[in-house]
């Protein structure tokens, strides 16, 4: 799933908007700019394995109550951390519906194994002929 696709209902977002640090200059201080965006996880209806991707991929960003708290600080105006804010929302939620393919234990055959051991046996025999030379 790309971050494109995700679609994200809007009663399962709020959003505040505080004072932020960084670039800015002394709007900084007089206006908020940076917006914290909170998602109501269980609103999104998400099936069990992306929830549970989900949540360790947000790791500390997710709450107790099932909100996910992202903060937006990297620009100078509202409207440019909200849409930074939806973006990381977006990626995250596309990322936790990635599945991981199941791994398939496999042998190495017969044939993979005595080459192996030929290969071993090979690098003994140098390593034997390395021995201090007698004089006989």
């Amino acid at each position: 799933m790309r971050p494109e696709d995700v679609v994200i209902p809007e009663e399962a977002l709020s959003e505040r908007f505080l004072a932020a640090t960084g670039p800015g200059g002394q709007n900084v201080n007089k206006v908020a700019t940076a917006c914290q965006l909170r998602c109501d996880v269980f609103r999104l209806g998400l099936p069990p394995h992306a929830y549970e991707k989900l949540k360790s991929l947000a790791g500390s960003r997710m709450t107790v109550g099932g909100e996910l708290l992202i903060t937006a600080r990297n620009y100078r105006t509202q409207e440019a951390n909200r849409e930074d804010a939806r973006k990381r929302l977006a990626e995250l939620i596309a990322a936790a519906h990635v599945r991981q393919a199941k791994r398939r234990p496999t042998k190495p055959s017969r044939a993979a194994k005595a080459k192996r051991v030929d290969a071993k046996k090979g690098r003994g025999a140098v390593k034997a002929g390395r021995g201090k030379v007698t004089l006989d």
